[in-house]
């Protein structure tokens, strides 16, 4: 099995839900902090030229609602990059690195991948 690193939240209950079920299907997961100990600086471009900014931005996060309506604009005008590294829960969770792709959130069609 493939390393695996999960970016995420160590209390977010998608990322408990993903770590547990890669963890038992038998996947070697390293869980990152996605505020505290990831280098956005350098993901968040890899991630949305990967993704794109519609997978990436969680539009239904308490972030997402406190942002004013120019920031709103900004990110559905391509723009999220510096937000994105602003505000890291405003990423959409879990972020899954395989080595060779990314996979956002845990939804049927990630945990089909896996």
């Amino acid at each position: 099995m493939a390393n695996l690193t999960l970016y995420g939240l160590k209390n977010c209950d998608t990322c408990k839900k993903a770590l547990n079920a890669l963890d038992a299907d038998g996947h070697d997961v390293v869980l990152v902090d996605i505020r505290a100990d990831t280098d956005l600086q350098e993901k968040v471009p890899l991630w949305l030229k990967e993704v794109g900014p519609d997978m990436l931005v969680n539009k239904r996060s308490t972030t997402w609602r406190g942002l004013s309506e120019a920031d709103k604009a900004a990110i559905e005008q391509g723009k999220a990059e510096a937000l994105l590294i602003a505000n890291p829960t405003l990423i959409k969770r879990p972020v899954i690195e395989t080595g060779a792709d990314v996979y956002v959130g845990w939804t049927k069609d990630v945990q089909a991948v896996f």
